[in-house]
């Protein structure tokens, strides 16, 4: 299991535009993706469970990927992570 943690940037959170985007990316991995806010945690590939953290700017959240690619899949996660959100 591969674990990373990234902050909000966006002054107005993750709002379904961007979280969109980031499931997008999630459904192209073969890993299981989840995603975690404090105790709250879901399926980062169901865009309802992404936007049920209610993440604002500056909160923490982390991806946790588990499978045979998940060392690949995680680094091209942070990469699209930096550039898009």
């Amino acid at each position: 299991m591969v674990k990373f943690e990234f902050q909000v940037k966006d002054s107005a959170g993750l709002l379904p535009e961007a979280a969109g985007k980031l499931v997008r990316e999630t459904i192209l991995c073969t890993s299981k993706v989840r995603i975690r806010k404090g105790e709250k945690s879901g399926d980062a590939k169901l865009i309802f469970h992404v936007l049920s953290l209610s993440a604002k700017a500056g909160d923490i959240l982390e991806l946790s990927l588990q499978g045979e690619k998940e060392q690949e899949e995680a680094a091209r996660l942070k990469e699209f992570i930096e550039m898009n959100l």
